[in-house]
């Protein structure tokens, strides 16, 4: 132990000493300086701000600066395909040249979504469903039923639509609903000797039925002026009521009206 003391305190153990820690420092030095000029420190872009702007904008920007790009195609209702969606890194982020940049943009066709189950959905209920879906509330349309604002149909271009059909996303569903009333029953109302209009008017804002059939009889001149001379169903002893919402029909003609 105490040659080894010894040593410590002679001059060569001294320009060892200082020799191993010149070496160690150039080689820092060395490797510090090679790794900035490797990784070019201090040098870099700025990302420009790509989103919005259309496919063919964002990559001429991107080119100009020699930055890389991959791009996602993802649907989104009511955007312009094309359009740039999202981008990854951020707009205003210091990157090397060369980097890749991420970018998502709108595609030009929806995919199909297959049709949920909203049949005796509420309406709230059945809306919210088919939005999650990417779907969309169209008309809504009352039939006669004990269920209010329950949905019994659904349909898309006039046509009912099954469970699991496949659809275009974005597209408008219309909705028929039950009015609450089921089979209510009212008074046949009399329409002889009213006009179109007339006759209209009283089975929709009175009776809560609807107009079916019409049919002319004889010479019409003026089908404004044109009354109704029969109607079916019509009132009588023996049938007095008939559901909410029966269509009635009616024959016009251009015969004087007949006091009654």
């Amino acid at each position: 132990m105490s040659k080894f003391i010894s040593y410590l305190k002679t001059k060569s153990f001294r320009n060892n000493l200082i020799a191993a820690v010149l070496t160690v420092a150039i080689i820092l030095f060395i490797a510090f300086f090679s790794l900035r000029y490797y990784t070019k420190h201090g040098q870099g872009l700025n990302v420009p701000v790509l989103k919005g702007l259309s496919f063919l904008q964002a990559v001429d920007k991107l080119d100009q600066l020699g930055l890389r790009y991959e791009v996602d195609s993802v649907y989104v209702m009511d955007m312009p395909p094309g359009t740039v969606l999202d981008q990854d890194p951020n707009p205003n982020t210091f990157v090397k040249d060369n980097r890749t940049i991420y970018l998502t943009v709108s595609m030009n066709t929806a995919p199909n979504v297959k049709f949920p189950d909203v049949v005796f959905k509420s309406l709230r209920q059945a809306k919210a469903i088919i939005e999650s879906f990417g779907l969309k509330l169209g008309d809504t349309t009352y039939k006669p039923d004990v269920s209010r604002d329950v949905v019994l149909e659904a349909q898309f271009g006039g046509q009912s639509i099954a469970v699991g059909q496949t659809l275009p996303k974005g597209s408008k569903i219309d909705f028929v609903l039950g009015d609450g009333k089921g089979n209510e029953e009212v008074d046949i109302p009399t329409l002889l000797g009213l006009t179109k209009d007339e006759a209209l008017f009283a089975l929709k804002g009175g009776a809560g039925l609807t107009l079916g059939t019409i049919t002319y009889e004889g010479n019409i001149t003026d089908s404004a002026s044109a009354v109704v001379v029969r109607q079916d169903p019509m009132l009588t002893d023996s049938v007095t009521k008939v559901k909410l919402g029966t269509p009635v029909n009616i024959t016009l003609s251009n015969q004087l009206r007949q006091p009654f």
